[in-house]
Parts: structure tokens; sequence; C-alpha cells
């Protein structure tokens, strides 16, 4: 892997921000130091990339029944076989805040956080690993959305902006902007400006307003100082020449594609995902491939209905067969990412071996909006110590046994947790530390995911 550093531009250890009327020491930051020295134990680089299926799964053909290894994939999951050394699908998770609150379970599936017209989110783990990672790489993170829709939060719960389109993320990452770095350099200095600007008036503001304004306002001065700092660290990048990426490739990715072609566009997603990767211009990626009423009809199998509309299926046959194959569809291009993982090479051997991949839904099914038993699978990283080829079942030894032939009996498992530990933040946690982030729990955990740590 080629690595991209520069020793100039980082942000001096005296540098003060100016905000809430004071002026404040920043504390030791990764992007003070010098890059390379960021670097020194950046021996065996990891990533994470985070893809949401909104809507959940037709549970029924998509349930797992054995634990342990030498599991039968399910009906919908058949996609997947041939990754079974890669990857570990996990039964009966959950988000303890996000019970009951429908399709509000998207906007935490990253974070754990509290949902309620009260409630604040909180960081994504993304975002949480970003901070560790960002200066070893030009971009912290990439956040894409087939909507727009975010999946990734800062540390004052605030959604971050997603990109939609795949060319125009593969320009923004591969081609200097027009007029060269010193127009790009200009620009930095015009937001940097601004963003003084801003900082300058809070001082005033902030001796006319009441105590509650007085929160929103920091609030809102907390995510122009991590603006400003992204700002500097993009700055430090100016004189470090992009990579260049194979021909191949670009006429791959650099090209504009219908979302109306499902496949090809999550596939171009999926190729941006691995460049990214491969050039290590980014180690954190999340991907929202639909919002819970927005999830994409597929058109190519002959699926003219959005994946709302299908998990609305009143026990239907015919949706739930539709739904099925709408759900097979789905894994199969996830396993086109796997194969792409598996495929590509760099100094430190296949991508997938340090990369770590996270594909499931906050909802398990969606005719009730049951979010207990969510569809979770964990594939990739086991250069950063995860193993895989087996099932792990929250549920086992928590209820009497599947029984998918009684489908009420099966939506119960999938809208009330079995097993209250069994949680979807102890995989985030775990992820987390095998990304180097040093913390003990991550929102609710209370654990990690001790079965997959090698």
């Amino acid at each position: 892997m080629a690595y991209f550093h520069s020793q100039q531009r980082r942000i001096s250890r005296r540098r003060l921000l100016r905000g809430a009327g004071a002026s404040v020491a920043l504390p030791l930051l990764d992007c003070m130091r010098p890059v390379r020295a960021a670097s020194i134990n950046d021996s065996k680089p990891g990533r994470s990339v985070f893809i949401y299926l909104p809507n959940g799964v037709n549970t029924l053909d998509y349930q797992i029944l054995e634990s342990g290894k030498g599991y039968t994939f399910s009906k919908s999951l058949k996609p997947l076989e041939r990754h079974r050394d890669h990857l570990t699908p996990i039964s009966g998770l959950h988000h303890p805040h996000a019970l009951g609150h429908h399709h509000g379970c998207q906007s935490i599936w990253l974070t754990g956080g509290k949902i309620g017209p009260t409630e604040r989110n909180s960081i994504s783990i993304d975002q949480l690993m970003a901070e560790k990672t960002a200066p070893m790489t030009r971009f912290p993170s990439l956040v894409l959305s087939n909507t727009g829709r975010s999946l990734s939060y800062n540390s004052d719960g605030i959604a971050l902006p997603a990109e939609i389109k795949p060319m125009e993320v593969f320009k923004r990452l591969f081609y200097a902007p027009d007029g060269g770095v010193e127009k790009e350099r200009r620009g930095l200095q015009q937001t940097k400006s601004v963003l003084d600007a801003i900082l300058d008036e809070s001082r005033a503001l902030q001796r006319e307003i009441g105590v509650q304004d007085r929160t929103r306002l920091d609030q809102y001065l907390s995510s122009v100082r991590e603006v400003e700092i992204r700002t500097q660290r993009a700055d430090q990048w100016l004189d470090v020449p992009r990579p260049e990426v194979a021909a191949d490739d670009e006429r791959r990715i650099n090209r504009d594609v219908s979302q109306q072609k499902v496949g090809e566009y999550f596939r171009m997603m999926y190729d941006l995902i691995v460049l990214a990767f491969q050039t290590d211009m980014t180690r954190v990626v999340t991907f929202s491939s639909g919002d819970e009423g927005k999830g994409l009809p597929i058109p190519e199998i002959s699926i003219n209905q959005t994946r709302h509309s299908l998990s609305h299926h009143n026990g239907d046959p015919e949706q739930l067969r539709r739904l099925t194959e709408s759900d097979t569809f789905n894994f199969e291009q996830f396993a086109y990412l796997l194969d792409r993982l598996s495929a590509v090479e760099d100094a430190d051997g296949k991508l997938l071996d340090t990369t770590m991949v996270l594909y499931g839904s906050g909802m398990a099914y969606g005719h009730s909006h049951g979010n207990a038993n969510v569809p979770t699978i964990l594939a990739g990283g086991s250069n950063l110590g995860l193993r895989h080829g087996q099932h792990i079942d929250y549920n086992l030894g928590h209820f009497d046994g599947y029984d998918l032939s009684d489908p009420k009996k099966h939506y119960g498992i999938c809208s009330r947790p079995t097993n209250d530990k069994g949680r979807l933040s102890n995989v985030l946690l775990t992820m987390a530390q095998k990304m180097g982030v040093d913390t003990e729990a991550f929102a609710d955990s209370v654990s990690t995911v001790s079965e997959i740590e090698s």
C-alpha cells in the first residue's frame, strides 16, 4: 500500500480555538503530531465499512437455525455461502433504545442512542473510529447514501452530510479541484476565515441569550470547531499528490449510473469503497442502501415495489416471496463487495483481512416494525483479530427454539429480545477496539463479542 504523508502544515500545539467568548487551548490531538509520528504504530492499518439494509428482511427465509460451526445458510443468505470462512452471522441482537421506535431505528443503528423529540443522538461508532484514523488519511471518513440520509453522527449527535453519486465521490477523492492546489488552498483559507468570523460573533451572542439557547449554541460551536480541525487537516494534505488510479478502475467508477439500475449502482458504490481503502484515502466508510420508507425497487429482477411496501406484507405469500427475492438480491451485492475485498491485495495482504464489514438493519421485519433479533453479519478483519466461520446466536438458551412454521411465534422473537445481553452495541464496541479505539464501553454495551475474537 502506498502512503501519502506530509510533515507540512500540521496544527500547532499552541493552537487556540476561539468560541463561547474565550480563547481555549486545545488538548494534544493526533492532528497536532507530525503525520509520520502519528503513523509509527500503523503497521497493520485497520479499516471498517458499515452497510445498512432498510426495513429488515423476510425473517422466515433469513433466520439461520443452527448455532456454531457447520450451520446451514438460510434461503436468502445463500449468496454469502462462498465466504463462510470470512463472516459471522449473529442472531438475537437489538438496541434497547430502538425497541418500539419502528423506523427511528435507522438513526441510531451506529450510535445506540436514545430516540425521541427531547432526546439528542450520540456519536456513531464510525466517527469514533475516524477520530483515531483521520491523521493517517486524506479523508477522515466517507459517508455514502442512496438518498442522502446519513448513518454517521458527530460527537454532538448531528448527522453528517452524505454523498449520493459515486462519480462525484470518485472525483473528490482522486481529482484535484479545478484551478489546482493554490485555488484549493484559497478555498480552505476562506473557510477558515468564515469559521473564525462565526466564532468571533458568538462572543457577543453568548452574553445576550438564555441558558437553554447557550447550550444549543455550544453544540453548534462544537460542530464548528470540528469543521475547523478538518479544514486544518485538509490543508495539511494540499501538497501531497493524490494517488494515480488504474484506467480500469476509473472506467468502472467514474461514470453516472441511475439508481434504477440498482445492482450496478450498488456495485459501483462497493468498487468505490474498495478503491478508497486500496489507496488509503480513508479507512472508515458508511453506506445506507436506503431509508426505511425509501428502499429501492429492483426493476432488473421485476420487483417494482419499494422495500417498505414489500415489508408490509400482511402475511401474503406472494409479497413474502418478493421480499425474499429482494433480500437475496441485496445479499448478492454484499457478496460482490466481499469478492472484491478478497481479490485486491496490498502490502498487508488481502483487503478483506484488514477490513471489517458490518452489514445489517435496525429492524428485523417491517410488517409490525420489529426491532429485536435484527439481521446482522460481520465479515473480514482476520488480521485485526477477528475469527469467523460460525453462527453466533444470543437467542440460544433463552427461548424454546425456532419454529418458522409458526410466523406469529417467530415474529414475537423479532419484536421482544429473548436475551437482554444480546446488544448490537457489543458488536460495535468489539469493532472499535479492533480499530485501536481506547474504550471499554460504547453506548449500552455490556461486553465485547468474545466468540469472534482470536
